[in-house]
């Protein structure tokens, strides 16, 4: 019998620190190539002159963009997975076996979705450090892409682990959602740039709770646009079978007005 009360909230609050770190924690253990030279790269003081330093960071980011398909997003939509039942009202899920179904179904499509955004992160990242020293307006239009593109990253996980479609239709809805729904796309972005924010000032975040918590707010603000579609399309389709309802009776008064006419040119 679960407590109530003073203890039944600290117990409550205490399940969710617990279900939020565990799905943290295999978020990183199945990414860990990623994980590993990220962590390299932001601990390493790097040795050598200012060329030779840039140069092992550049080959670092390499590395990390070529293992990132393969590792860092199946783990990602198994982590998108959890966060699904989370939001849905499935609380009290099996974690372990909930999050590795969600990795083993969903490997294919992350992986290839993957790729995709890694080219397309790739190609606006060094945009940006090729325009950034100009300091002009591209610079910034470049910054606001790379959101938008992270804020579609975020919508196509929560449609791969939602939906039963294609890749191609999973990656065209996502970006279709990001720019239809300006205003949610803007409060994803900046609720995952207040946990990342935190998450710098208290490093402890970071392997337990940074990756989770964004995935369970990234999902929740998918999922109020996906109650709100789903609103539209049922309204639409009452109105719809409404108006073909009139469009019958209308018919069949017609119809009846033509059969008394009928009749009473025959009795005259």
């Amino acid at each position: 019998m679960e407590p109530r009360g003073l203890m039944g909230g600290f117990y409550r609050i205490s399940e969710w620190i617990m279900r939020l770190a565990v799905i943290n924690v295999l978020w990183l253990i199945c990414s860990v190539p990623f994980v590993f030279f990220g962590a390299t790269l932001l601990l390493s003081g790097g040795t050598g002159t200012d060329a030779e330093i840039l140069s092992q960071i550049y080959m670092t980011l390499i590395i990390m963009a070529i293992v990132a398909p393969f590792t860092l997003f199946p783990a990602t939509a198994a982590m998108f997975a959890v966060a699904r039942k989370w939001v849905m009202g499935e609380t009290d899920v099996a974690l372990f076996k909930t999050f590795f179904k969600g990795y083993k179904e969903n490997y294919k499509q992350s992986m290839i979705g993957g790729l995709l955004y890694t080219v397309l992160l790739a190609i606006m990242v060094v945009d940006f450090i090729v325009y950034r020293e100009q300091l002009n307006l591209l610079s910034y239009i470049f910054i606001a892409f790379l959101v938008l593109l992270v804020v579609s990253l975020f919508n196509f996980f929560s449609m791969l682990v939602h939906y039963h479609m294609k890749t191609f239709q999973l990656l065209k809805n996502a970006l279709l959602i990001t720019i239809g729904k300006p205003f949610r796309s803007l409060s994803t972005a900046l609720m995952s740039g207040a946990v990342v924010y935190f998450s710098t000032k208290f490093t402890f975040l970071i392997p337990f709770f940074m990756g989770s918590i964004i995935a369970y707010l990234a999902f929740w603000n998918f999922h109020l646009i996906y109650t709100k579609l789903q609103d539209q399309a049922e309204k639409a389709r009452l109105a719809e079978e409404e108006e073909a309802e009139q469009a019958e009776q209308a018919a069949e008064i017609d119809r009846i007005d033509l059969v008394k006419g009928d009749s009473s040119n025959s009795n005259k």
